[in-house]
């Protein structure tokens, strides 16, 4: 096993510069635990940036992993696949949706969904509505529809079709709509934009606004879908349904795999050959996403999301009353956020000389999404450790 420095070096050399990397090289994970190349164990409140839903190495995960490569990893889309139709079924049944379109990556299932509403636009209307603070990923298109300067600089000409409106003002959405406006696309909780919670009263108007101007409500899950919230997925939350929903990260279980989720109506307007993926849907990546789905379905994992992330969010108050340079503690689930009147970078870096890994957004949100297994002991451990350093950061 090659030593840290070994690693870093090589990676300096010969692989591109797009990630600011953290001075660790980790070599093993199990359940809520990883472990460094020089033998160090840390407590994983990161978990991938939640797509470790199921902690690291899930049994469940692994075996459906095992013996779907023994038998086969990739055929084609032109042709049928079982794996793939059981989670689409899967899906089906514990959703709002029909059907869906399987894909790699978060970034290509908010892809389709773009180009599905323009399929349903046809032709004439095509425009969405977008959220500041949102991120959709990294292509052109959900480049665009991100709601952070930072992402898109100079990738200009960004795509058209795209409005940015600020999050939770229903009136601005409002105003947005005009007669080429087909969707209004969202997160239920912006991640990276520092998990900032949908309101209720905000969420339900824009499902009244799509139903009264016959548009689109995309919901964008990636982060906060797959039991993460303490519901499978958040917008059970709020009473409403949307027409269109992507999810990917935990989804996999920690292999990649995404999904667009629509109803019968919506996705007929795609027809063969108006959108595909190569690798979309393979053998491998849905037998490990049906094996994931399970897990959350039957291990008490929602349940165990909802209880331990209120126990969470209730200590980290408790923190909060301590230390007058937090602002804020907000989330869902274990979908948190402690917001903090300084940067936090230095906070991430002294909890991981504690053995805890945690990670911080917007400069100033320290973000916490650890495997949706995690127990009120680890969080007291992660809450004794914070303690402790912003302790030492108030003096």
């Amino acid at each position: 096993m090659m030593k840290m420095d070994e690693v870093k070096n090589l990676d300096k050399k010969y692989v591109i510069h797009t990630y600011k990397r953290i001075p660790l090289v980790l070599v093993k994970g199990k359940g809520t635990r990883v472990w460094d190349s020089e033998g160090k164990e840390y407590l994983d409140f990161v978990a991938g940036i939640a797509v470790n839903g199921l902690g690291h190495c899930h049994p469940k995960v692994v075996k459906a992993i095992q013996e779907q490569v023994s038998q086969l990893m990739h055929i084609s889309n032109l042709y049928y696949i079982e794996p793939q139709v059981k989670l689409a079924k899967l899906l089906a049944e514990n959703s709002f949706g029909d059907k869906s379109f399987f894909c790699n990556s978060g970034a290509e299932a908010n892809e389709a969904a773009i180009k599905l509403s323009r399929k349903y636009g046809k032709g004439e209307r095509y425009e969405i509505i977008c959220m500041e603070g949102s991120f959709h990923g990294r292509t052109l298109a959900t480049l665009t529809a991100t709601g952070q300067e930072k992402y898109r600089k100079g990738y200009a000409p960004l795509a058209p079709g795209f409005k940015i409106v600020p999050f939770n003002d229903l009136g601005k959405v409002k105003e947005a709509i005009s007669s080429r406006t087909v969707g209004i696309m969202l997160e239920l909780i912006q991640g990276e934009g520092g998990i900032n919670v949908a309101e209720d009263k905000y969420l339900k108007g824009i499902r009244k606004l799509c139903d009264e101007n016959d548009l689109l409500l995309i919901l964008d899950e990636i982060q906060c879908g797959m039991g993460r919230t303490g519901k499978l997925f958040s917008y059970e939350h709020y009473g409403i349904e949307p027409d269109i929903m992507t999810l990917a990260k935990s989804l996999g279980g920690g292999f990649p795999i995404g999904a667009m989720i629509t109803k019968d109506k919506i996705a007929s307007c795609f027809a063969p050959g108006d959108h595909a993926s190569t690798f979309g849907g393979n053998p491998l990546a849905c037998s490990a996403a049906c094996a994931a789905l399970e897990a959350v379905l039957e291990e008490n994992l929602i349940e165990n999301a909802a209880q331990v992330g209120d126990y969470f969010i209730e200590k980290l108050k408790g923190l909060q009353k301590e230390y007058s340079f937090i602002k804020n503690v907000k989330g869902k689930g274990l979908m948190i956020g402690v917001e903090l009147d300084f940067e936090g970078k230095d906070i991430v870096t002294k909890c991981q000389e504690k053995g805890i890994l945690i990670n911080c957004t917007v400069d100033r949100v320290l973000r916490f999404v650890p495997p949706l297994i995690v127990t009120k002991e680890e969080v007291d451990k992660v809450i004794n450790v914070l303690d402790e350093v912003f302790e030492r950061s108030n003096q």
